[in-house]
């Protein structure tokens, strides 16, 4: 048997013989490949061909360090020796802790985050991070390698308390382990572009004041905000809540110039939009009209009522049902202020809307300059019943229709009447024709139509013909008279 190993070794064994004994044979070294620090590990040396009234030397030999760890006898002769055979000694772990190499543990997000797990003692160590007490898994912009953990793209959701455990495995099972202490790491977010509105307060009857109000929707707290009337700093606060309120005195009607918030928490600073400082009084006239909605049978199911007024950078909207002020929503209606624009008020047509309708606009700050729209009278009945210009148009349209018809009629009754007498008058003039001559009306009607067929006039050959066949018609007609 040997000492407790303290170092990683390899082992040889190694047999000596006298030059009158017999050749041995190699030896054979039999051990276990792992060993635990501080614990014995026991080796086996088997010679082949070996008698027991052979005195044999064994010798167990550490060949990186060239020493002899173990004999048994002496003898002086030729050696033979084993093969090589390779123990690891198994160190537990100890003292884990956390380094971070790249820098301090509170930045702002978007930078990167490297943290070292490290140990004073132990080997064939396997690593595993927590964060706020869970398993850290990899992801596209955390990676995992041995005792490092590295986050390309740092965000406000990598910040929390980090804990490395790093464990040492001997036979497939845990031998010990060590767990660091916890490192906080904070991540900042940088603050976001406020948001600048401002309210009016009236003080008395001439005098008033704006109420600015700066807001950030989100960024490490606290945050710092100014205020700026262009190029002049009017004050600046630090908030924990990332809202940050200004009083500033007011005149009604007059340009004051633009206001702007700067906020900062210590990254590069963010602004708002400029706003105008001005604030419009209330003003005439105010109107109101509406659109429907359709439903089956092509009946009115719903109105979408419009209030406006001319002028007013902060108005206030009230509706009224016949002298009920409407609030906010109802069993049958829903308000949607939309200032400074407008108000919108969505009505469900039936039995419970039916009523006077009226808009009421006012100053958001004082409700003596409150003016109201012209009043409409709204129910199912009458929002379905056709209105009269509709009515007048389409009978209108009808007696026109009818008119055109009339006259036409009469037009074609005067056309024809026209043409009737025409016929009439030429069939006088051929009976007259027939009266005088004595002919007989078939013959000379059957004349006449021969020569509005003829298409071309009788050549000069024919003429004595012709005036033949005539002169024998003429005394033909004379004798029967």
């Amino acid at each position: 048997m040997f000492a407790s190993l303290l170092v990683v070794t390899l082992g040889l064994c190694y047999c000596r013989q006298d030059s009158n004994q017999t050749f041995l044979g190699i030896p054979q070294l039999i051990g276990p490949s792992e060993a635990v620090l501080g614990l014995i590990a026991t080796f086996k040396c088997v010679v082949p061909n070996h008698t027991k009234n052979e005195s044999v030397l064994l010798q167990l030999f550490n060949k990186d360090k060239d020493t002899w760890l173990e004999h048994r006898t002496t003898l002086t002769s030729a050696p033979t020796v084993s093969r090589t055979h390779y123990l690891r000694v198994v160190e537990g772990v100890k003292e884990a802790h956390i380094v971070v190499p790249s820098g301090p543990v509170e930045f702002f997000q978007g930078q990167s985050l490297e943290l070292l797990c490290e140990i004073t003692a132990g080997n064939n160590v396997s690593y595993k991070w927590l964060q706020n007490g869970r398993l850290i898994s990899p992801s596209p912009s955390l990676h995992l390698s041995d005792n490092r953990l590295f986050i390309s793209r740092t965000t406000s959701e990598n910040t929390g308390y980090y804990t490395c455990m790093a464990s040492d495995y001997f036979n497939h099972t845990v031998l010990s382990n060590s767990t660091s202490p916890d490192v906080e790491i904070r991540v900042k977010d940088v603050v976001s572009a406020p948001n600048i509105s401002f309210t009016v307060l009236k003080e008395d009857s001439y005098n008033y004041s704006a109420v600015v109000t700066c807001e950030s929707a989100s960024g490490t707290r606290p945050v710092t905000f100014s205020l700026y009337n262009r190029t002049e700093l009017v004050a600046n606060v630090t908030s924990d809540n990332r809202r940050a309120v200004f009083k500033l005195p007011l005149v009604l009607d007059q340009y004051s110039g633009e206001l702007q918030c700067n906020a900062d928490n210590g990254a590069q600073a963010a602004h708002s939009q400029w706003l105008p400082f001005e604030v419009v009084s209330v003003g005439g006239p105010v109107t109101m009209h509406y659109d429907s909605d359709i439903g089956e049978n092509f009946a009115v199911i719903g109105l979408r009522l419009y209030c406006k007024a001319a002028k007013g950078s902060h108005p206030r909207y009230q509706w009224f049902l016949n002298k009920t002020l409407l609030r906010d929503r109802g069993s049958f209606y829903y308000v949607v202020d939309q200032p400074p624009e407008r108000s919108i008020l969505l009505l469900s047509v039936g039995r419970s809307s039916a009523g006077t309708y009226r808009c009421q606009v006012s100053d958001s700050f004082d409700n003596a300059t409150a003016m109201s729209s012209g009043k409409r009278y709204l129910d199912k009945e009458v929002l379905n019943r056709l209105p009269v210009l509709v009515v007048a148009v389409v009978f209108g349209c009808f007696t026109t229709l009818i008119l055109l018809v009339s006259v036409c009629y009469c037009v074609g009754v005067v056309y024809n009447g026209g043409l009737e007498m025409e016929r009439m008058a030429v069939a006088y003039e051929d009976d007259l024709e027939i009266c005088e001559y004595g002919e007989d009306a078939g013959v000379v009607r059957s004349a006449r139509g021969g020569e509005f067929d003829q298409t071309s006039e009788a050549s000069a050959d024919e003429w004595p013909q012709i005036a033949e066949q005539k002169k024998t018609l003429e005394d033909e007609t004379f004798e029967a008279l």
